[in-house]
């Protein structure tokens, strides 16, 4: 495969995954209340759950996309709404963060089985696939994956850093806020490869 479809792979690999989502925001949350090396180990379950639930969208959609025309392209408009959405929502977020406190960290399982719940990591699944692999070749599948799994564990773990950076500010909802502002005008920018490929 040339340089010219790994670098939007991983382009894209790194939007879906430091863009917010349900395990970002507990990735952040982790760093805000817990030592480093635990929330590290939720990104590690969060990020080997989603590699393989990447594998197993790639595995189902090799034999959808031969008998459902069009598929490709709904696939494609639905993770730029979906994209677009997250983004408003983000843009919007008064950032303040949420109240209460568990008594144990999430560990490894937790990360894991939160992928496969997470919308977000199924729609990042089948909007990238479809967007940047034919449906027939599992060695773009497995390659996409292999250049998602350190994207997606650095990204995650960005928010975790994140979070014990801002632990002392966490009482200034200003200075989330424009974080805030900034991803999602990042996440909206993302966007526009899917748009134009």
């Amino acid at each position: 495969m040339s340089l010219a479809m790994i670098l939007p792979m991983s382009a894209f690999a790194l939007a879906a995954s430091i863009s917010p989502g349900p395990v970002n925001l507990v990735c952040l949350s982790s760093g805000t209340r817990y030592p480093l090396p635990r929330g590290l180990v939720f990104v590690t379950g969060a990020t080997l759950g989603f590699i393989a639930l990447f594998i197993a969208v790639g595995l189902g959609l090799y034999s959808l996309l031969a008998v459902v025309p069009g598929l490709n392209d709904a696939l494609r408009w639905a993770g730029v709404a979906f994209l677009l959405y997250l983004s408003v929502r983000l843009a919007r977020d008064d950032g303040r963060l949420p109240a209460g406190d568990s008594q144990r960290a999430p560990g490894f399982l937790t990360g894991a089985l939160m992928q496969w719940l997470n919308p977000k990591a199924w729609l990042a699944s089948a909007s990238g696939i479809g967007a940047y692999t034919s449906g027939h070749d599992l060695q773009q599948v497995l390659l996409f994956a292999a250049l998602y799994l350190p994207i997606c564990w650095l990204s995650l773990g960005c928010w975790v850093y994140a979070g014990a950076f801002l632990r002392r500010h966490v009482h200034r909802p200003a200075v989330l806020v424009s974080v805030n502002r900034v991803l999602a005008a990042l996440l909206a920018a993302s966007c526009v490869y899917l748009l134009i490929e």
